[in-house]
């Protein structure tokens, strides 16, 4: 039975297959296809030994294996942490300054950099670090740009945040540029920077999380980029010039004194400035998601940011170099071909988590679209929470060898969501003891990979 898809016939796919050269790497990308990253929740665990934490396993290894089969021009993992503590999920891959550029660790990075460039994709890790986000349960501190709370969300506490003092900036500086240049030199293509979705950079970005008075303040424009330039400095001091140098933001946050779309025109700007090869553009956070279609008018452009990052491209001076990707409620070939007249790039998350292969499908197959799952089944039908506990499961699938579970045929989402139920069961008797770790597991039978 054929899967049910976004979309109509009709649109030639040709333009998304066509390659995108970056500067000032000078890399040039097989086409305009990206999977932006999702957290995998597939790397090695230890809830007492912190060091046993966040290595590359088989499984993840696999899952990135099959993107490189999948024809994406650019694959980003999911978060990438630079401490063993101060994570966003349990499963992250980890990468500290203790991480030698040897051993274990160091070769499966090195392993999984080489399946996913087996087929000419760029493979690039997100470097990232909750700050504030960081989970209670996880650590009772956390570090931010001033000491505001992240209230509760999605069954989840949040870390006391107080104010990183100076010599904590710098330490956290160092991480980024270290995990950069020890992804280098296993064998990935870039790095992208996590400055979106209230992860640590953009909470100096944003005047709801930034209350300093001091040189990381949001006092002017070149305060208020402080942080991430200083993090971008540090990295080009470490990595070759044809590495690629990415960061992930936010176009808009949904709520006061949030990043607007003109303020991220500002960061791109200074990011093109300090060496930045592409940007991709999301938004919302913790607080605010914004990833529903909220509108009639919104639904018929498909794209969650388009209109905000309209604004940014075109704040962007006529000979700019700086790339664009757009994240968030993609789902028509139609409508992929129509946001090329705005940024450079489409990027794609539970699309990818559902087919590995997806780009090859709209570039060789003629697909429409992505599946189409049965209502409420997908981040566009607004259940964000949902969504992201079956795209993990679909990675892990994937990871051991099965195609992903098919949304769109009803009986299997009804019984997938029996295992999801007592799934989310052991997850609250779990408690604290961080030992029920991994996705909700389908119970009906799933087909192998050929």
């Amino acid at each position: 039975m054929p899967y049910e898809r976004y979309g109509t016939k009709g649109a030639d796919p040709s333009p998304l297959g066509q390659p995108i050269t970056f500067s000032p790497s000078g890399r040039t990308a097989l086409n305009r296809f990206m999977k932006s990253p999702m957290a995998e929740g597939l790397a090695t665990w230890d809830p007492k030994v912190p060091h046993l934490r966040g290595e590359p396993t088989k499984d993840l290894i696999e899952l990135y294996r099959r993107w490189g089969e999948g024809g994406w021009g650019m694959i980003v993992t999911g978060n990438i942490d630079t401490s063993f503590d101060a994570l966003d999920d349990i499963g992250d891959m980890i990468i500290t300054p203790k991480c030698e550029f040897r051993g274990p660790r160091f070769e499966k990075f090195q392993e999984l950099a080489k399946g996913a460039k087996a087929h000419g994709s760029f493979i690039l890790g997100q470097i990232s670090h909750p700050g504030r986000q960081v989970q209670y349960r996880l650590n009772k501190e956390a570090i931010s740009a001033s000491d505001v709370q992240l209230e509760p969300k999605m069954d989840m506490m949040f870390g006391n945040p107080h104010a990183a003092s100076k010599a904590e900036i710098d330490e956290i500086v160092e991480g980024f540029a270290y995990a950069a240049e020890y992804l280098e030199k296993a064998g990935f293509d870039g790095v992208e920077l996590h400055g979106a979705h209230g992860y640590l950079i953009s909470q100096f970005l944003s005047r709801r999380t930034n209350k300093r008075t001091d040189e990381y303040g949001t006092q002017t424009v070149e305060n208020r980029l402080r942080f991430i330039t200083d993090i971008a400095r540090a990295i080009r001091k470490r990595v070759s010039p044809h590495f690629i140098v990415a960061s992930k933001l936010n176009s808009v946050e949904f709520q006061d004194a949030g990043v607007t779309a003109e303020e991220a025109q500002e960061v791109c700007i200074c990011l093109e400035r300090e060496g930045f090869d592409f940007v991709e553009l999301s938004g919302g956070n913790y607080e605010s998601f914004g990833l529903k279609w909220e509108k009639e008018s919104t639904q018929k452009r498909e794209g969650f940011f388009l209109k905000f990052a309209k604004i940014i491209s075109e704040g962007l001076s006529d000979d700019s170099k700086l790339k664009l990707y757009l994240v968030g409620g993609l789902r028509t070939t139609a409508a992929m071909l129509e946001v090329l007249n705005i940024v450079d790039g489409v990027s794609f998350a539970r699309p990818a988590a559902a087919e590995p292969d997806f780009p090859l499908k709209v570039l060789k197959e003629g697909v429409t679209g992505s599946i189409k799952p049965v209502d409420g089944y997908d981040s566009i039908g607004g259940n964000f929470a949902v969504d992201l506990g079956i795209a993990k499961a679909q990675l892990t699938q994937t990871a051991r060898g099965y195609e992903p579970i098919d949304l769109s045929d009803g009986e299997v989402v009804k019984r997938f969501q029996e295992d999801i139920d007592n799934w989310w069961k052991n997850v609250v008797a779990d408690g604290d003891k961080l030992e029920y770790i991994r996705a909700p597991e389908y119970s009906g039978p799933l087909k192998l990979h050929e």
